[in-house]
């Protein structure tokens, strides 16, 4: 499938390009590109002062560049920005960051030629993903100039499973290196395309680890005899939240014909809250999600290059603006970081009611031989610890200070960064729902065989044991770990 660029994409549409659609752009898309580059040729003739494009960047922004230096400028603002350090990002991420770029560019206020354009829709088209280390943005400059070193035959980037040159990757599918010229490099490095680009990649894994967040409560919540009272729709009105709703009446659909539940009925007064208040923490998460992805839809729709071009070439507008500091995007990230960071701290702690001996009424540790084997007593200490690690990492980064530029840049919103640890948290929180999903799997199977399950837990009990076995301590348990976190990664819950 093709997604076309007409109007502003969506963080779904950046999302499913990451994943392997390809891009594409509508005519009135491609006129407003070329529309913005004759505005940056007029500005050029004229000799009219415009930031990075006859001036010099951040603080050198009252140095005036003459036209014989305005290509060089953009070549050396790509590779002076490309400092980046640490591991790469993954395939996903680039081509999400390369994504939102290229939307950016379409809405016709930068200015780059549309061979620019085409070079990174190339570079999507034939999977041609640059080396981008993930460390080292205080903003955004750092990720992109990754990006656009490939575009002019420099840096590394990966094709075809081999990892060559630059220069070596653009002859692959067929292109030269461009010759960037007046403010293309300055566009190439700006804007908020890598957090909006993470972030759209960071929201489809939420919504699926949501997803299956629900699903994973619900066949802990039958393994413990939970008291359904709790989640009826008339109790859980009294709290009015779109996600509490949803949540609950999920849990009510998947637990529907349950003997295990009928059976628990009256059992307790009522369930501790890591059992109970299943509707209150995945509402949360799944209503900060939601307005997380209002804010990456907004961002998309924005301007966010530096300046921004309108008018016409005869009549040209450049605005010197700071479209590309993004907080709301950073506040936005760091929020669903923190509602993620929670799911998966109330996850890990009903994991422990099903392996602690003391409160489950079930084998101690989920062992089919407690004694000589240890079943799940350090599974849940694995989560124990990524939700520990996740508090660390759920620390606002729109928060964090530093000035950068000589004092011209004393002002900055983090996105990058909260969109990085935002990823980082999905990776822990995966895990860690990983360890429930296996343990209350277990957990059904040493139930009695008497009381039958909903058909909802069934089909996911069914679906966890064609990819690992009941557990009897003959084999590492991280790799079946490593098995159901793949299976929550890339799958949908069963419904």
């Amino acid at each position: 499938m093709t997604r076309t660029i007409e109007h502003p994409l969506g963080w779904r549409d950046i999302a499913a390009v990451a994943a392997g659609e390809d891009l594409a752009l509508s005519s009135p898309a491609w006129g407003r590109v070329e529309t913005a580059r004759r505005i940056v040729e007029a500005l050029v003739e004229r000799g009219i002062r415009a930031y990075g494009i006859t001036t010099g960047v951040g603080a050198l922004s009252d140095t005036v560049v003459d036209r014989k230096a305005q290509s060089a400028l953009s070549r050396n603002i790509v590779l002076s920005h490309a400092c980046g350090v640490g591991p790469l990002l993954e395939r996903r991420e680039v081509r999400g960051i390369l994504a939102a770029q290229i939307a950016n560019f379409a809405h016709g206020s930068s200015g780059v030629r549309p061979e620019v354009v085409r070079h990174l829709l190339a570079l999507l088209a034939e999977d041609c993903i640059p080396d981008v280390p993930s460390k080292g943005s205080a903003g955004y400059l750092t990720h992109n100039a990754h990006t656009a070193l490939v575009l002019i035959g420099e840096g590394k980037a990966t094709i075809g499973g081999e990892r060559v040159s630059g220069r070596a990757a653009l002859a692959s599918i067929g292109l030269e290196p461009l010759v960037l010229v007046a403010k293309e490099g300055l566009s190439l490095v700006n804007g908020t395309a890598c957090a909006t680009g993470l972030s759209s990649v960071a929201l489809a894994r939420a919504e699926r680890l949501l997803d299956w967040a629900d699903a994973i409560a619900a066949l802990t919540l039958e393994a413990a005899g939970a008291q359904m009272a709790a989640f009826d729709q008339a109790a859980l009105s009294l709290r009015p939240s779109p996600g509490i709703e949803k949540v609950g009446a999920r849990l009510r659909i998947r637990l529907a014909g349950s003997q295990r539940i009928a059976a628990a009925l009256g059992r307790r007064t009522q369930d501790a809250l890591s059992l109970r208040a299943v509707p209150h923490a995945h509402g949360a998460a799944w209503d900060c999600f939601e307005a997380a992805g209002r804010i990456v839809d907004q961002e998309l729709a924005s301007v966010t290059d530096n300046p921004a071009l309108a008018g016409t070439p005869e009549q040209p507008q450049v605005w010197s603006q700071a479209h590309a500091v993004a907080p709301a995007l950073g506040q936005a990230a760091d929020g669903l970081a923190i509602a993620l960071a929670q799911l998966a701290a109330i996850s890990e702690r009903r994991t422990d009611r099903l392996v602690n001996p003391l409160i489950s009424g079930l084998p101690p540790f989920l062992a089919s031989e407690a004694g000589s084997q240890s079943g799940f007593m350090i599974a849940q200490y694995t989560a124990a610890a990524l939700v520990n690690e996740n508090r660390r990492l759920a620390a606002p980064a729109a928060l964090d200070g530093g000035l950068t530029s000589a004092l011209q840049e004393d002002f900055l919103a983090h996105p990058t960064a909260a969109a990085t640890k935002l990823l980082s948290i999905l990776d822990n929180a995966e895990h860690v729902l990983a360890i429930e999903l296996m343990a209350a799997t277990q957990a059904q199977d040493l139930l009695a065989p008497t009381e039958a399950p909903a058909p909802g837990t069934r089909i996911l009990r069914d679906l966890v044991r064609s990819h690992v076995d009941l557990y009897a301590d003959d084999r590492p348990l991280g790799d079946d770990i490593a098995t159901l976190r793949t299976l929550i990664a890339t799958q949908a819950p069963t419904t």
